[in-house]
């Protein structure tokens, strides 16, 4: 096998290409390569993870997207960071660990996606983790990444879990577990104040085996097609254009804008958007880059009325000294800790089966600069961010142009459902309604964002559309499926192409209901399972 020749060919390293990449190479029996845009690896600093936040502005390791402008969103342009490195947006994300609802994945099954049921997936959520939480039946204990719980750093913790079971939301020690309602303190991927992400706990470790082959800094520019079957895959490296060729099978681990890309500019997609940049068709497949869907929504603020509560301060002066050295002698405190340090789940009226509302709350506030969270706000506060679960509206992600380097366009589509609307604003209420219960409401000056005066519904929605932020959850554009706007069939290939799968987010049916990157890391893992156990039974064999 020449040096360009490969068993396998992985394209990304992120949350689920990382895993891929990792298990494919596990067995020594295939040679495998993962391609990675990013040419940065993790370093001491980006590990910790608030520090993830400065990076967002810095294109060695965010692709730096925007959205277009759109009416469902105040007419506004939206900073859509993604990771660009080893580990891809796991390696800069918010390292929440959240798999989701049970009804997440009972869906897509009804839906056709045979094998993706809950009981499905659990034993490769169960695969990826290492936890001393929950249950053995629920929880993984040996996996490669360790998953802790946020400490309390500040009294507003309580305070926010007593307001909320005040209303009716019960405590849940362990939302991973039998089920996802009510208040908790927020589960993450760090363990001793590092970040573990899949560059650091599946790449770092499969680099040393002579089978694994990394390339940083290596962009995907198109698949490499004979007739129906995918054979390799071209990219620049080093200033060159380059081929890597695949014996097997080659897999689009690039996330939910960056894969429908790479498939549209290999001529995989609606004939009528191919035909637009003058790309010549290769394989017609019209939900490319259809069904985009996203968690959205209002962050509301409120300013405490007394100093103590919020840990506003600790991102200056002598106290960010203290919480270093803290850090570099125990690995402990907020330096060791995930944006979003405590989560309510709860419904939007009592009748419903189950939740589907999510809020994330921290004891800071966070300055937003042109859509862009960069700083902790001195004032002494705290945020909630409620949105909608299971989002109904959808948008899409497709090529700008035949330039390979140029960004996709992401057009993002909310509150275009009644329903979609009426969680929105119950979201919002929901979230005063905890605040304004004892003991919390004792401890209010007043609410800052969207303010007081935004009462009706009509108010509420007006604010969510033009304040609204993102939760950096994109799915669904290459999304699974046996119907015709699917792309993927329920082993993630590629529908009427030989040799190719995709695998991140794009495949999801429907956004799950939390954040993303551990599911896509059980994507990676039963990916690869269904690949490995094919090519035993010889259906993936080379043609």
């Amino acid at each position: 096998m020449s040096d360009n020749r490969y068993d396998y060919i992985v394209v990304g390293s992120g949350s689920s290409g990382g895993v891929l990449a990792g298990r494919l190479s596990e067995n020594g029996k295939y040679k495998v390569l993962c391609l990675e845009a990013g040419e940065k690896g993790p370093d001491y600093i980006l590990s910790r993870p608030p520090a993830a936040v400065k990076y967002l502005l810095n294109s060695k390791v965010d692709w730096q997207y925007n959205s277009k402008p759109d009416k469902s969103h105040g007419d506004r342009s939206i900073y859509v960071p993604r990771g660009k490195m080893l580990g891809g947006t796991s390696s800069i994300n918010g390292v929440i660990v959240d798999r989701g609802q049970r009804v997440d994945y009972d869906t897509w099954a009804q839906k056709g996606c045979r094998g993706w049921s809950y009981d499905d997936v659990l034993p490769y959520f169960k695969k990826l983790e290492a936890t001393e939480l929950g249950s053995n039946e629920l929880r993984g204990r040996s996996g490669p990444i360790r998953v802790t719980q946020a400490s309390k750093l500040s009294p507003f913790y309580d305070l926010l879990i007593k307001s909320a079971e005040a209303v009716g939301i019960p405590h849940n020690p362990d939302y991973n577990g039998t089920t996802h309602e009510g208040v908790a303190m927020t589960q993450q991927n760090v363990y001793r104040g590092f970040r573990q992400s899949t560059a650091t706990q599946y790449i770092k470790p499969a680099r040393k085996r002579p089978n694994l082959t990394v390339i940083a800094g290596a962009e995907a520019t198109s698949l490499i097609l004979e007739g129906k079957r995918c054979v390799g895959v071209r990219f620049r490296h080093g200033g060159r254009m380059k081929e890597a060729h695949a014996q097997r099978e080659v897999v689009v681990s690039c996330g939910a804008a960056n894969t429908p890309k790479l498939l549209e500019l290999s001529g995989i997609g609606n004939p009528d958007i191919l035909a637009q940049h003058g790309i010549a068709v290769t394989h017609a497949l019209n939900g490319v880059g259809e069904n985009l869907r996203e968690h959205y929504g209002l962050r509301l603020t409120w300013r405490f009325n007394r100093p103590g509560i919020s840990i506003a301060k600790h991102g200056s002066g002598w106290r960010l000294a203290r919480e270093v050295l803290r850090f570099l002698i125990f690995r402990t405190g907020f330096i060791a800790h995930p944006m979003g340090t405590i989560r309510v789940v709860t419904r939007s009226r009592p009748e419903l089966d189950g939740p589907d509302i999510l809020m994330y709350c921290a004891p800071f506030i966070v300055d937003v600069q042109g859509g862009k969270a960069r700083r902790m706000s001195p004032i002494e506060g705290f945020y909630m961010l409620p949105h909608v679960q299971r989002t109904e509206s959808t948008g899409s992600i497709h090529i700008g142009s035949a330039d390979p380097f140029a960004p996709p366009v992401i057009n993002f589509k909310f509150l275009e459902t009644p329903n979609d609307r009426a969680v929105a604003i119950m979201g919002v209420r929901r979230a005063r309604e905890i605040v304004e219960a004892s003991p919390m409401a004792e401890m209010i000056a007043e609410e800052l964002q969207p303010g007081k005066a935004v009462q009706t519904d009509e108010q509420i929605l007006d604010a969510i559309r033009n304040l609204g932020l993102i939760s950096h959850h994109m799915a669904g554009t290459c999304r699974m499926g046996p119907d015709p706007l699917a792309v993927v069939d329920d082993r993630l290939r590629v529908h009427g192409l030989q040799g190719l799968r995709v695998a991140d987010a794009s495949i999801m049916p429907t956004v799950t209901s939390g954040n993303t990157s551990i599911p896509c890391m059980m994507i990676g893992e039963k990916c690869a399972d269904m690949m490995l156990t094919d090519a035993e039974k010889g259906s993936a064999a080379p043609a």
